[in-house]
């Protein structure tokens, strides 16, 4: 177990863990302007390296604006039309499927889901499907002929709710699988423009509803689930179970008794009443974070229509009162986040709320030093990302022992 921060309450468990390191000096980071950072030093999002600018200055962000936004328009100001946010989330979709094919050539290879279904929404306004992709664990093919009931670790892509497969954390999953012995559920919940907020959310909770509902002929443990998330889908797997809890209240006939045990985020936005500006102009390493042509993007796409309320908690977990996230939060979050991410400073403030009464989860918190946003999803073909699998095989094992508890 490691060891508790003095200045953190007791219920939250914070370290960091260097990255590890070939130390072969062919292969140390450069830091000389004139060098470009390995792969797992450029911010990325699903598979698609976001070059820094390493000349950035504080002088080259745009000012902090004197008001917070509280609605979307203040976010986006004039948004651009949904035909021309959905030609550009296409074009940018394009690389994600070529820098997520060269993500998963790294040895080893991550899993393919043994099955899929498509399930019909019911709770967002808007109608439609949209798929569950499953991976099962070794034994499970044997459960059909016994009794067993296994855990589910229910997972959601990053790519600013823009971009992303369901399939993309393949790699953490193989992780899920072996290590806790549990299915491991990607939902390929429906992407912005075409499905602003909240759809992703509702798509989330309903998906958690119909593992619930459907646990038996899936030979799931309804009583031993968690969720878990990259980036926006980090969001969801916070989000997600807040949506469901209210969705629950108005349920009739009553969900199966179910228990969601544990949430895992990694990286996650969780206050859109913070600027892009705000973030930018707070981070450790302004020059390693997301360019405004991606964040731009999944703002206009996502934060829709414009007087939308920023400060909704299924949109913002951070704006959520205490009394919510303690109903609808998991008891054990696994949260972390990355040095040199935007998201850093209101990804911690969060952690540390949740672990603090009322609140009071029992959260293991890390910040990963001296990566970007992302870092884990490197295009790169050769290798994982550095430190990556330890982290997973770390999550899992946290999921693992929260499983086993009576």
């Amino acid at each position: 177990m490691p060891s508790q921060s003095p200045c953190r309450p007791s219920s939250i468990i914070c370290t960091c863990l260097p990255l590890f390191r070939n130390t072969n000096s062919s292969n140390k980071r450069h830091t000389s302007k004139h060098h470009p950072p390995t792969m797992s030093k450029i911010p990325t999002v699903q598979g698609i390296p976001v070059p820094p600018i390493p000349s950035i200055t504080s002088a080259d962000i745009e000012p902090i604006p004197k008001k917070k936004p509280s609605k979307a328009k203040d976010a986006t100001g004039a948004p651009p039309s949904r035909w021309y946010l959905k030609m550009t989330a296409g074009f940018w979709r394009s690389l994600q499927v070529v820098g997520m094919s060269l993500h998963y050539l790294a040895p080893p290879r991550p899993p393919n889901p043994s099955f899929s279904r498509t399930i019909p929404s019911t709770i967002s306004k808007s109608k439609g499907d949209f798929k569950l992709h499953f991976y099962t664990p070794k034994s499970y093919s044997q459960a059909s002929k016994s009794s067993r009931r296994f855990p589910a670790v229910v997972n959601f892509h990053g790519g600013g709710f823009t971009l992303g497969n369901a399939t993309d954390d393949a790699r953490f999953g193989r992780f899920v699988l072996d290590t806790c012995d549990a299915l491991f559920i990607c939902v390929d919940y429906r992407l912005a423009p075409e499905f602003p907020f909240p759809t992703a959310v509702d798509d989330g909770a309903d998906a958690l509803l119909y593992l619930v509902q459907h646990a038996d002929e899936l030979h799931i443990d309804a009583s031993r689930l968690a969720t878990s998330g990259f980036s926006a889908g980090g969001n969801i797997a916070i989000t997600a179970p807040l949506r469901l809890a209210a969705h629950l209240k108005t349920l009739t006939p009553p969900a199966p008794a179910h228990r969601i045990r544990a949430v895992a985020t990694w990286y996650p936005i969780t206050d859109y009443t913070l600027s892009r500006a705000e973030r930018r102009a707070t981070a450790v390493r302004p020059d390693q974070t997301l360019p405004p042509t991606l964040t731009n993007l999944f703002d206009a796409s996502y934060l829709f229509p414009p007087d939308l309320d920023l400060g909704d908690p299924f949109l913002s977990p951070s704006r959520a009162s205490d009394a919510m996230l303690a109903e609808g939060i998991p008891d054990t979050v696994v949260f972390y986040t990355c040095e040199w991410d935007m998201l850093l400073r209101e990804g911690e403030e969060l952690a540390t709320r949740l672990g603090k009464p009322p609140v009071g989860k029992t959260v293991h918190y890390k910040m990963i030093p001296e990566v970007p946003h992302g870092w884990d999803k490197s295009p790169d073909p050769l290798r994982p990302a550095a430190g990556s699998e330890e982290l997973y095989d770390e999550c899992c094992g946290i999921l693992r022992d929260v499983f086993e508890e009576e």
